[in-house]
């Protein structure tokens, strides 16, 4: 690939969540901090929303990692919480480590969960509980959320809920059914795709954190071309730097140029609609 072309110990633009490649602008880092002062202060619910690619399960992720660095709090982390109450149940006890219980109930269950909760109460932790790509849960799984998170000393909540999800998860947030959830929101916020300055900054952190060094490897229309191509959207600005970045590669030009750029765009499906009109544009030419 280009890596050692482009003097890169990596490459920089995988879709994978790596908390190394973490980018802490302004609307990320307020919603990390959001976050971390929220489960100080012992809230039940909080919820994270954003559209696809915006970087909502990098920031879970990153949030668990601050997490995990403090001992006064043990985390339990549901990729895929598409389940049913019983099934979401046993996932997070064997999250947080509960032995297995043959044939066990929803009952029994609950019943291990609430004692493991009040014993880390007892010890000083706190239990987080973070659920990614909730807009897929059913309705009848958030209501029994709702229920679960009714544990509770006289003090404080024994378990503390963090919802990550795409903007429908406010519209299933508005059924009657899950009402009494959606008042116990505590504090709530949504990522919004990165400005033209902070998609620049973007694609420079990650290049520095793969071992770049160099002069602008992304030209002021190149850059331009994949910021009006993505929306600001880190998942797709990913996608069309990597792809620039072979083509760039493969001509043997030193910098990505805008036709490097709009190369990537032809050949990404998400950004094909755009790429034409771009080409059309003064600053498209360079």
């Amino acid at each position: 690939m280009y890596e050692r072309y482009f003097g890169l110990r990596e490459l920089p633009f995988g879709l994978t969540p790596d908390t190394e490649y973490y980018f802490a602008h302004a609307r990320h880092q307020e919603a990390l901090n959001m976050l971390l002062a929220a489960v100080r202060m012992g809230e039940g619910f909080l919820k994270v929303t954003g559209e696809v690619g915006t970087g909502k399960t990098l920031l879970c992720r990153k949030f668990l990692a601050v997490l995990a660095a403090d001992p006064q709090f043990t985390t339990a982390y549901i990729p895929n919480p598409a389940l049913g109450p019983t099934a979401l149940l046993e996932a997070i006890t064997a999250e947080l480590g509960l032995p297995p219980v043959a044939g066990a109930g929803p009952h029994a269950l609950m019943r291990g969960l609430t004692a493991h909760l009040i014993e880390s109460c007892a010890q000083g932790r706190r239990v987080i509980l973070c659920l990614d790509e909730v807009q897929a849960m059913p309705l009848q799984t958030l209501e029994f959320l709702r229920l679960i998170s009714n544990l509770e000393t006289e003090k404080r909540k024994l378990l503390q809920i963090v919802l990550f999800g795409q903007p429908e998860l406010d519209t299933r947030l508005e059924e009657r059914s899950v009402r009494q959830l959606r008042q116990r929101i505590a504090f709530s916020c949504r990522l919004a795709p990165l400005s033209l300055a902070d998609t620049d900054d973007y694609l420079r952190h990650r290049l520095h954190v793969a071992g770049y060094e160099g002069p602008a490897l992304f030209g002021k229309g190149a850059l331009r071309v994949l910021y009006r191509a993505s929306g600001g959207v880190p998942r797709l600005a990913n996608i069309l730097a990597h792809k620039s970045l072979m083509a760039a590669y493969g001509e043997g030009s030193a910098q990505v140029r805008a036709r490097h750029m709009r190369l990537a765009c032809a050949d990404t499906e998400a950004a094909r609609g755009r790429a034409g009109l771009l080409g059309l544009m003064p600053w498209g030419r360079r």
